[in-house]
């Protein structure tokens, strides 16, 4: 019997070498469905510290690269190079990175933000879309199959004419001690606009929420009105954000993201109202779903539950089994996966893979951080989009 399984994706990773927390994410999301094998990394530009991670995670010592540059070359020139490099650097090597593996011919898969500016998004799409290689960006809270689900109910009339867009992102962690210190802002590269780009939270989980409210309601934004605030001492970057949003088809919006919010751990909430019915997103509990008829009892949809589905395709275990951030991590590097293996063998890409986002994805993220600095700058004015 011929065996159809494709074979394992070589990946290589720029970035998250020892103690860096997403490169491990990373990795653990590239191997849960045992789609990729890590094999080649340039994990930090200090040799030591690049052996060091390696040796950690069993990479050959020949495959440990110091130089970004180095690593592309060398693995495109190999017989058994990489098919996919992961990039998890800070944001201003987010685009000289993906720049080098595309013009080797190499796949790339990126945090996000997709950059520091929106020319260089703009340059890196044009350059995918020349090379034909994939380009996910690792919006991670569209791999949880209950916000798979909430995309599908509204794109099917489930919930009526979209009116009202509720998205909040809270974090705490910019309110303890230590971020709050002098040293901290002068040192941490998310307070550096070189390396973080123009703005700090708001490209650090603003985007998250942007994304996700365009992702579940099927709309985007065509004005915004929106405020920086930073309420951390000697901080240059923002640390709150707030911006009202105005839709094309009248709907609107509020977006609220902030690393301030005392309490709050990783509040991600998305609420979508329509003219028939509402659905509310927690990502703190990713395996429910609330959907509320209008003049009816709110429904408390599960993971596991919602069969035939896009919530379905993206599900490993059980209902009543947990499932939670690697999982959604992981479903986007199968995703990747599975339009790697197309694009490699001259196949249209997979449909149950057009929830993945890509490079364009990140271009319209790079374009909502530049409104919300000239609404900001010109004194919380309405300011449109590009698009």
């Amino acid at each position: 019997m011929t065996n159809t399984v494709p074979r394992k994706l070589r990946l290589g990773m720029v970035g998250g070498g020892d103690g860096a927390f997403i490169g491990a994410v990373h990795r653990i999301a590239a191997r849960l469905d045992d789609c990729y094998e890590v094999v080649a990394g340039a994990l930090s530009s200090n040799r030591e510290r690049a052996l060091a991670s390696g040796a950690a995670i069993r990479l050959d010592p020949a495959r440990c690269y110091t130089d970004f540059r180095e690593m592309a070359r060398a693995e495109a020139a190999r017989d058994d190079g990489i098919d996919a490099v992961a990039i998890v650097t800070p944001n201003h090597l987010h685009a000289p990175v993906a720049t080098d593996f595309l013009e080797a011919g190499i796949h790339v898969i990126c945090d996000k933000p997709l950059g520091i500016s929106t020319a260089e998004g703009e340059a890196l799409a044009a350059l995918a879309r020349e090379k034909n290689r994939v380009f996910a960006l690792t919006h991670t809270y569209t791999g949880y199959p209950m916000v798979r689900h909430a995309r599908e109910l509204v794109a099917s009339g489930a919930i009526g004419d979209v009116r009202l867009i509720q998205v909040e992102y809270a974090q705490d962690w910019m309110a303890e001690a230590g971020p709050q210190s002098e040293q901290f802002q002068r040192t941490n590269w998310h307070n550096d606009p070189e390396r973080a780009g123009p703005t700090g939270c708001t490209s650090d989980i603003g985007t998250h929420a942007f994304h996700l409210a365009g992702f579940v309601s099927g709309i985007q934004p065509n004005e915004l009105l929106a405020e920086l605030h930073a309420f951390t001492p000697n901080r240059v970057l923002d640390d709150h954000v707030q911006v009202m949003l105005r839709y094309p088809n009248g709907a609107r919006g509020m977006l609220w993201s902030s690393q301030m919010a005392t309490g709050c751990e990783n509040a991600l909430k998305l609420r979508v109202f329509g003219t028939k019915a509402a659905l509310a997103f927690d990502q703190e509990n990713p395996n429910e779903l609330w959907l509320t008829p209008q003049g009816g009892s709110a429904q408390r949809l599960t993971r596991g539950r919602v069969r035939g589905t896009a919530a379905e395709y993206a599900t490993r275990i059980p209902s009543g089994h947990p499932e939670g951030y690697l999982e959604a991590f992981a479903q986007l590097y199968r995703d990747a996966a599975a339009r790697i293996h197309a694009v490699n063998a001259g196949r249209p890409l997979p449909a149950e893979t057009t929830a993945l986002p890509t490079v364009e994805d990140g271009v319209a993220g790079m374009r909502f951080i530049d409104a919300v600095l000239a609404s900001h700058k010109a004194g919380s004015r309405w300011t449109g989009l590009a698009g």
